[in-house]
């Protein structure tokens, strides 16, 4: 019984900050479906990874905000915040994520595992050999409370991202990964290491404080393979 009403209270005190968590505001009055968006926009102000006219693939992309995000640099200016109609984009944005999507206009969205095999040859099918500029992933898996077991998860899907921009990005390209800090997380900043000639750890703003999500940042491949 005490822990169901400590249940409560944390539920209540959750909705209390997100009601009025100035991010979600921001969301909202800009037409992001989440204030995840402001992550992206903070990293690529940083470092400048997207451009008009890119190759840009989106995995764990639901809701779509980030979609959204990558949309709206894509769209002509005239556009305004809305973005551009079907067709008017500069850029190629591929979507993938295992639960469903709301429709973005000019947005590829491919709804499976990113794990399985069958779905990695859909992207690859979308691709169409093209090689890609960059890589943003907002995976993350379903978390058991079992730190050995939730590093291991949460490893397999930055490896598999990481392996997934080796075969398809271009010898510069970039990979965003959300990463958390806690068990394992070491050993993947070495691999990010391994992989990319520059690596930065950002935690933006928007990122609530409380929150153990980092994110690793990969720009230049050390050995690249030429895209499939």
């Amino acid at each position: 019984m005490k822990f169901t009403t400590k249940s409560k209270k944390l539920n209540k005190a959750w909705l209390h900050d997100h009601i009025n968590d100035p991010y979600v505001k921001l969301a909202q009055r800009e037409g992001y479906r989440a204030r995840a968006a402001y992550k992206l926009k903070e990293i690529d102000e940083e470092l400048k990874l997207i451009r008009p006219g890119q190759v840009v693939v989106d995995l764990g992309a639901a809701p779509g905000a980030w979609s959204q995000y990558l949309r709206r640099c894509f769209a002509p200016k005239e556009a305004g915040v809305g973005g551009a109609a079907v067709g008017a984009l500069n850029g190629t944005i591929i979507s993938l994520d295992l639960l469903p999507f709301e429709p973005i206009e000019g947005v590829h969205f491919i709804q499976g595992d990113f794990q399985e095999e069958a779905v990695l040859t859909q992207l690859e099918q979308a691709l169409a050999g093209r090689p890609v500029d960059v890589v943003v992933s907002d995976m993350a898996p379903n978390l058991s409370g079992i730190e050995g077991v939730d590093a291991a998860r949460i490893a397999g899907l930055i490896e598999l991202a990481i392996d997934f921009s080796v075969q398809h990005l271009k010898p510069d390209g970039a990979l965003v990964a959300k990463v958390f800090h806690g068990s394992g997380y070491s050993q993947l900043v070495e691999l990010f290491k391994a992989t990319f000639k520059k690596v930065k750890a950002i935690k933006p703003k928007a990122s609530r404080d409380r929150s153990s999500e980092t994110f690793l940042v990969g720009i230049g491949l050390k050995s690249p393979v030429k895209s499939r």
